[in-house]
């Protein structure tokens, strides 16, 4: 996936790629995101340095690009007439999209009209690893556009799964947003000027904002943590290793999907509420029993640093790492389950308060896959686990994030209609 057309070194260190882990290495910590490098600051007080990032290629950009430091997830009720209304949406959205990443200045319009931008961040934006990935529903696959057909072979409305506490009003949905950069502000800008172009065609549904605090992290290092204090995302796929991401995360052309899904990726998003102050009553020795890692350091119970893959052929009664820990069952590191890893890109979230007073945060887990049965696989292994005492997954979907825009005028979602 290539690099931005230009680069802003505006002072610190760049962002790395995703958190790199070998393809042999695991994908233990399901609830986790992509890791990168931090720097020492820039300019907009990003944090490192950032840049405009390109829109075309073979995948969509912001599937592997790390920038996540904030994030936003939209959901929209597909509003078109009719099919080619629904083409012209896709059209607009990719064009807008384009724009947005790529930093290109709008028009300044007499003062006499509405500017063509909100002018909240500026014209154009700063330069902030700005990305936003399309993901279609189950739903828009329905009888209204003729799609049905097409419609990804695994790709369905998210059931119930285990422990799960669905709210209709925050779940599933025809169309996914996933907007990702340095700056919640440039974030909320891209949301505006997105639902702009397509005011007559997308209805919002659902939404939530989310952020993670990096860390400086070394190879195999997540440089994350979730809101239970714990390190997240260790061990994840390496973005930068094609053969990884063919393996596990892209559609191939021998997959038994249709001819314009190839390229494209399975898209899974659960938003897990934590109940954080019954987490925090926990021993600090039963939190790590849970999770199967030490909280300070992130190293597996059986080893000493983050990056160390856990030996439990050498631990076949769980004396060190219990058998029911959320990492051994997430990833048991047996040739049986190795088909089963995952790319994940999580988010965390805090929406203040219920009405008992209790705090509403949590993770928004997301993750990308070849097969939506990768995730399936890990999901069942998990169900019953002793740490679904203080999860409650309360919203979220699957979706089909589209193949990327590799040729010029073309447009996301275009082989659905060709």
């Amino acid at each position: 996936m290539g690099i931005g057309r230009r680069r802003f070194v505006l002072g610190g260190l760049a962002g790395t790629a995703a958190v790199a882990a070998g393809c042999g290495d695991g994908d233990e910590d399901t609830l986790g995101a992509p890791g990168q490098q931090a720097g020492e600051g820039d300019a907009h007080g990003f944090g490192r340095a950032t840049e405009y990032l390109d829109f075309r290629g073979l995948h969509q950009t912001g599937i592997t690009h790390p920038a996540n430091e904030q994030g936003m997830l939209a959901a929209f009720t597909v509003t078109a007439a009719d099919r080619d209304e629904l083409a012209g949406m896709f059209e607009a959205l990719s064009a807008e999209i384009d724009r947005l990443m790529s930093g290109r200045p709008y028009e300044e319009r007499d003062p006499a009209y509405p500017a063509l931008y909100t002018g909240t961040v500026g014209n154009p934006p700063p330069p902030a690893d700005l990305s936003v990935v399309v993901s279609v529903g189950a739903s828009l696959f329905d009888d209204r556009f003729g799609l049905a057909d097409l419609r990804p072979r695994s790709l369905e409305r998210m059931p119930f799964l285990a422990n799960d506490r669905l709210d209709p009003e925050r779940s599933h949905g025809d169309l996914l947003l996933t907007i990702t950069s340095a700056h919640e502000d440039v974030n909320l800008f891209a949301l505006r000027q997105l639902m702009r172009v397509t005011r007559g065609t997308l209805a919002l549904h659902w939404m939530l904002d989310g952020y993670n605090r990096r860390t400086q992290a070394q190879r195999g290092e997540a440089g994350n943590r979730n809101l239970m204090g714990f390190v997240d995302g260790t061990a994840n796929l390496d973005a930068a290793d094609a053969g990884t991401m063919d393996r596990y995360v892209w559609v191939q052309d021998d997959d038994d999907e249709p001819a314009w899904a190839v390229a494209g990726s399975y898209h899974v998003v659960r938003v897990i509420r934590m109940l954080v102050e019954f987490w925090d009553r926990t021993r600090l020795s039963e939190q790590e029993r849970l999770i199967g890692r030490r909280k300070d350091n992130g190293a597996p119970l059986d080893g000493e640093a983050e990056a160390d893959i856990p030996d439990y052929a050498a631990d076949p009664d769980g004396d060190l790492t219990a058998l029911d820990a959320h990492i051994r069952l997430a990833n048991p590191r047996t040739p049986e389950t190795e088909d089963d890893l995952i790319f994940r890109a999580g988010l965390n979230f805090s929406r203040g308060f219920d009405a008992a007073g209790q705090l509403d945060q949590g993770l928004a887990f997301v993750s990308y896959q070849r097969r939506l049965q990768q995730f399936l696989n890990t999901q069942e292994r998990l169900a019953g686990e002793p740490l679904e005492e203080y999860l409650l997954p309360v919203g979220g979907g699957f979706f089909f994030a589209l193949p990327g825009v590799a040729r010029e005028g073309g447009y996301l979602g275009e082989g659905l209609f060709a």
